[in-house]
């Protein structure tokens, strides 16, 4: 997988490792001057500019005066605030603070606003954090919220859970960067829930480690790589038959659009033939999508076809019978809403969605994870990764829990988090089209993980898409995506197989 993410344990344990051999301080060096590096790219020609290095009482603050002297060797006006603590100092955080003193480098207890800052740099604390940020320290932070120029993190903004991604602690704080630059490899929490608004963008620095330090990695960022392999152009000679017939079953009284958004969702992403079996009353048509075509639930025929099961679908008997005939189908299924929530209240459906032979998807948001597992969307979204895995290895399926940095997890412990995406997707029915685009994905032939890494970073990029032509991400619509999600999978296809141009 592109990417890898690392656990703050198997960080430790890499660090641990890698001191044995460079003797103490080296890796605080090297932390050092690959930020100090990155401090300067941003600055640019903005070098005349003061820069505010907040140094904290442990090893991150020794991280942030290694870089402070570098920053003054080179010629930058720095200023250092130095909030040591009252506990033990490290040797190597000695060492560094020893060096910052001894260099080119202001030390002052000054305020935030006091100055015009081309960068503050936040070196308070790091993935040792393990309580809320109090007292002067949370001054800062807050502080830092207000000024104007970009703000660097030191590898993971101050107050954010590296492992999560949740702000530490109950009325937590935590720093807003607008970069941030990692060390030794980087963390699933920059990369889902708070860590979407607080690390900016994310600089990997490996310091160059041997790759034999690193324990296997069970996470990584989501990337086209992942199902590149099923990128391969639609061949001139093929019919819809070649690409799967999928079958919504939803669409309740009243609430007939989440069906329809589906089916659209699996139209766009290429199925050959697509359902809407209806709950409800049956459509006569969709006249938007004239190619869907409606049934009734009560009649229809499921084999054969992918079965989308949930959007639209309500609690009633007959949506009961639907869902249990979908679990108990030969037939590859996708399993959103109103299925999850018929599914979280029956210890029964579950067990029989675990006893499956063919691909299972289940895509939840934060709040149907947690009936599913008995625990509040807090406590869900306090550890997304750990969720999503305890889904997935209970009902034996691939889990899409949904959100910012939305998780992929399969039965063996594997995640990958979605990069993609805007909040213009915080909209009603955009989890129906990616529900329906799981389903498109399966009927032509994916596997279950790719087809669920596949369909959640081209949903996301189709809104970043939307947005870069100016729509949205304020009033983006579910409606709207389908169509960019077809511009982004034939784009995706052309540039996997240069010159071949049948996508699909």
């Amino acid at each position: 997988m592109d990417n890898r993410l690392y656990s703050v344990a198997q960080i430790r344990a890499t660090e641990a490792a890698a001191a044995e051999s460079l003797g103490v301080g080296a890796l605080m060096r090297l932390a050092g001057r690959a930020a100090a590096d990155a401090a300067l790219a941003l600055l640019g020609s903005e070098r005349a500019r003061p820069v505010l290095v907040l140094a904290g009482p442990g090893n991150n603050g020794g991280d942030a005066l290694e870089l402070a002297a570098h920053l003054g060797e080179a010629g930058v006006d720095v200023v250092v605030l130095h909030l040591a603590g009252s506990g033990k100092v490290s040797p190597e955080a000695a060492q560094a603070l020893a060096r910052a003193r001894g260099s080119r480098v202001n030390f002052a207890d000054v305020a935030l606003d006091v100055r015009d800052w081309a960068l503050v740099v936040d070196g308070l604390f790091g993935i040792g954090l393990t309580r809320p940020i109090e007292g002067r320290y949370r001054e800062l932070v807050l502080g830092i919220d207000k000024v104007a120029c970009p703000v660097l993190a030191l590898d993971v903004p101050s107050g954010l859970d590296a492992d999560s991604g949740a702000v530490i602690g109950p009325n937590g704080v935590a720093v807003r960067a607008t970069h941030t630059i990692t060390f030794i490899g980087d963390k699933p929490g920059l990369h889902t829930s708070e860590g979407c608004d607080h690390a900016g963008q994310v600089q990997v620095a490996g310091l160059g480690l041997d790759a034999a330090l690193f324990e296997p990695a069970r996470a990584g960022v989501a990337s086209p790589a992942l199902f590149h392999a099923r990128l391969t152009p639609r061949r001139a000679n093929s019919h819809k038959g070649h690409y799967g017939d999928v079958a919504v079953i939803g669409g309740a009284h009243g609430m007939a659009g989440a069906a329809v958004l589906a089916a659209r969702g699996a139209l766009y992403a290429g199925a050959g033939r697509v359902f809407a079996a209806m709950i409800g009353p049956a459509l006569p048509l969709d006249p938007l999508q004239p190619e869907l075509m409606f049934r009734s639930a009560h009649d229809f025929e499921i084999a054969g076809r992918v079965l989308v099961l949930g959007p639209g679908m309500g609690g009633a008997m007959e949506a009961m019978r639907a869902l249990g005939a979908g679990l108990d189908s030969a037939a590859p299924i996708v399993i959103d809403a109103d299925g999850l929530n018929l599914v979280a209240a029956s210890l029964e459906l579950q067990d029989r969605i675990a006893r499956r032979h063919a691909d299972t998807i289940v895509t939840p948001h934060p709040l149907e994870a947690g009936r599913l597992l008995g625990k509040s969307a807090p406590e869900v979204q306090a550890d997304r990764l750990g969720a999503a895995r305890s889904l997935a290895r209970r009902l034996q399926a691939t889990v899409v829990l949904k959100g910012c940095g939305t998780v992929v997890a399969r039965p063996d412990g594997e995640v990958a988090i979605n990069p993609t995406g805007n909040p213009g997707l915080a909209s009603g029915g955009s989890g129906d089209v990616l529900a329906g685009m799981c389903g498109a994905l399966l009927a032509q032939g994916w596997p279950g993980w790719e087809a669920a890494v596949g369909a959640v970073w081209m949903h996301g990029a189709a809104a970043d898409r939307l947005v870069e032509h100016g729509v949205g991400p304020v009033g983006m619509t579910a409606g709207e995506l389908p169509a960019a999600v077809r511009a982004v999978f034939n784009e995706l296809v052309s540039k996997s197989r240069p010159g071949r141009s049948h996508a699909g």
